[in-house]
């Protein structure tokens, strides 16, 4: 096995290579409007830094969110790219699954929230009983609303950090690792789970969009 795994869903560009057992090389840049500019050179990097080619990679893990319309879309395609182009299996896994997988050496002590960005003073978020079992489905919600629903519990994410009236007791990593991401996907794997098709999770209608009663302009 030796899994190319990447994630655009949040202002981190990350990528990693697994070979099945542990990580033999990552790249970790928070930017989040050099998406598309940065994740191929991370891919080589990475490539290089591992010793290897593209094309012995064996399958494609890439987070499917959620995220920002635009952000969400150039990992995505770009692991769509890779996969037929190498003709491996593209597996989605969850951003935040990821994350809160991340989160396991940060000393929790039970269920907790993990949340990111979603701009418009809304967060993506999700309740975990432990790092490696959501309880909740994700879901982007204005932290104000979230009161009951993640009362008493910490909270791992950018997102959360962002909101501390919130989520008033934030720890662990603010962004998703690569890293993370394969080593859950592998586990999964080798356990025989089926992961998610490589499809964006939005949960929302995207910034931009035709205007309404826009004028229509014709040759003569």
């Amino acid at each position: 096995m030796l899994l190319l795994a990447l994630d655009t869903a949040t202002p981190a560009v990350t990528v990693a290579l697994h070979d099945g057992t542990s990580v033999l090389a990552s790249s970790n840049q928070v930017d989040a409007r050099r998406h598309g500019e940065l994740l191929l050179p991370a891919v080589d990097r990475v490539l290089a830094e591992a010793g290897t080619r593209l094309d012995a990679v064996t399958g494609v893990v890439v987070g499917v969110g959620p995220g920002p319309y635009t952000g969400l879309r150039v990992g995505l395609m770009t692991a769509d790219t890779f996969g037929l182009a190498l003709g491996v299996p593209v597996h989605g896994l969850c951003t935040l699954d990821a994350l809160a997988y991340e989160a396991a050496g940060t000393d929790l002590g039970g269920p907790f929230v993990v949340a990111t960005d979603a701009r418009r003073k809304e967060v993506y978020w999700a309740r975990y009983e432990d790092p490696r079992n959501r309880v909740t489905e994700p879901a982007v919600d204005r932290p104000a609303d979230l009161a009951e629903a993640v009362a008493g519990l910490p909270a791992v994410g950018a997102g959360a950090a962002l909101y501390p009236d919130a989520f008033p007791d934030v720890r662990g990593p603010e962004h998703v690792s690569a890293a993370a991401l394969a080593a859950l996907a592998a586990e999964r794997l080798a356990a025989g789970a089926e992961l998610l098709p490589p499809r964006p999770l939005y949960l929302r209608r995207p910034d931009a969009q035709v205007p309404k009663n826009y004028k229509v302009v014709t040759p003569k």
